[in-house]
């Protein structure tokens, strides 16, 4: 029987891909009105280009495109995680607050690599 290839939206890493965009859209209301077009934006923009290279990739016909955007998808998510520490830096989101989160990004990574070295 062959074996049934799986929609983006079944993996592991989109999904929590998609549950950190949807954290950070939360997190990121309760900051300054003034960074709506600075750090807002970018950490949105960043959270949101993670699952969406995810699905882009695994929506490419072949499997080295789909390695390519996974790695693209390990930049923005270094970029998010440099950008949620510079708000606790600067007093927008305190660590308690972003806990969770964290946690779901360092899962979100790993899976990444796990798929990544899966496709090789």
């Amino acid at each position: 029987m062959a074996k049934r290839l799986l929609s983006y939206r079944e993996l592991d890493v989109w999904k929590l891909g998609m549950a950190s965009a949807k954290a950070v859209y939360a997190l990121t209301a309760l900051f300054p009105s003034s960074e709506s077009f600075g750090l807002t934006s970018q950490m949105r923009r960043a959270a949101v280009s993670i699952p969406s290279n995810i699905a882009e990739g695994k929506a490419r016909s072949t499997t080295s495109e789909f390695r390519r955007f996974l790695q693209v998808a390990r930049g923005s998510l270094a970029e998010f995680e440099t950008q949620l520490e510079l708000s606790v830096e600067l007093g927008y989101a305190n660590r308690g607050e972003s806990r969770a989160l964290w946690k779901v990004l360092q899962e979100l990574g790993a899976k990444r690599s796990t798929l990544l070295t899966r496709l090789k």
